[in-house]
């Protein structure tokens, strides 16, 4: 009863800030300077390895054309189709990564960490090369892509950003656990999760995404899971690449298995929502509303933007103009916000 009630008071409030005026501009520069969509000024490029298949990748990421999208291309493939669009009705639906697949059965799993950094910098147009079927896990989060893409910088391109706007909310759920989109003026996402494990045990985010909050409060927040699950993973052929302390954390009990430490005393929950920032992102542009999952997992918050699209009048595509602009994800970033790599609170 109390979450529902709290969903509905939520909505209702980010109905009142939809209309609400937006003043915010920048001296100097004319309105549609800041509504446009964006690109890399150049391409930057990324190795390791992939956490499920243990194999390794050279992933380069290059500026692409307007209305062009985020489309990944499978270099070591010779024949046939071998761009994988990253959108929502590409999904393969598993339970412990996002995997992409093309018409042709061209895939790309894992891309949810990059897709996030790709969304969290506001960058929407990207050809993604990569020579595996995976892309790497580097350091289990994102902020590697965010190092790098925003060590080349953002390109913006003489056309208009559209936004999906949700209209009306959509909520799914399955064993338990739950996903829903509100409407609202902006990307929120609040996220609960809830572990035995006492290192992990219940914990609740909510964060707006505006004014690079993504960089500041999320990019660097790592993959996880329980060392239970670990063996049978590796049995059935997955984390094959994962090692504790390096590319993710393994909680046992009330240990933690990390060789630093945790980057924040809510680590895992804000993984969760990076997680969901990626998954979102396979929406086709960014997306305003308020994203809740409790327990929500890839394929829940897949099925959640399936049922979006699915439902009459849940949402529509709108083109931004400039306060709609100022309120995306990848608006203010500040490179110096960037997490250091060695932050350590636990």
């Amino acid at each position: 009863m109390f979450q529902t009630v709290t969903k509905i008071e939520l909505w209702l409030f980010c109905e009142i800030l939809t209309y609400l005026p937006n003043t915010a501009h920048v001296a100097g520069q004319s309105d549609q300077e800041h509504k446009v969509q964006n690109t890399l000024k150049a391409s930057v490029t990324f190795e390791g390895v992939g956490l499920h298949s243990g194999q390794s990748a050279r992933l380069v990421i290059n500026p692409a054309a307007a209305g062009h999208g985020i489309v990944f291309k499978r270099t070591d493939i010779a024949l046939g189709n071998t761009l994988v669009p990253a959108l929502w009705d590409h999904v393969e639906r598993t339970a412990l990564c996002t995997r992409l697949v093309n018409s042709a059965g061209v895939s790309v799993s894992t891309v949810e960490h990059v897709m996030a950094a790709l969304a969290g910098c506001g960058v929407h147009n990207a050809l993604i090369e990569i020579d595996g079927p995976e892309v790497p896990i580097l350091d289990g989060s994102s902020a590697e892509f965010v190092r790098g893409i925003m060590g080349q910088g953002t390109h913006r391109l003489a056309t208009p950003v559209s936004a999906i706007q949700v209209l009306k909310p959509v909520t799914v759920e399955k064993d338990g656990a739950t996903a829903t989109l509100l409407p609202c003026d902006r990307l929120m996402i609040e996220f609960h999760i809830d572990f035995d494990e006492q290192a992990i045990g219940r914990q609740s985010r909510i964060l707006d995404l505006r004014n690079g909050a993504f960089v500041r409060e999320l990019c660097d927040s790592r993959t996880f899971c329980r060392r239970v699950d670990v063996e049978n993973m590796q049995a059935n052929g997955l984390a094959l690449g994962g090692v504790p302390g390096e590319n993710a954390i393994v909680f046992d009990g009330s240990r933690v298995e990390s060789g630093e430490g945790l980057r924040h005393s809510d680590e895992p929950v804000r993984h969760k929502m990076l997680d969901a920032l990626g998954d979102l992102a396979l929406a086709g542009g960014p997306l305003l509303g308020r994203y809740v999952g409790d327990r929500a997992g890839h394929a829940l918050t897949n099925t959640l933007l399936r049922e979006l699209f699915a439902t009459p009048g849940a949402m529509r595509r709108v083109d931004c103009d400039l306060a709609m602009t100022a309120r995306l994800p990848g608006q203010g970033l500040v490179r110096s916000e960037i997490p250091h790599p060695s932050r350590r609170v636990a």
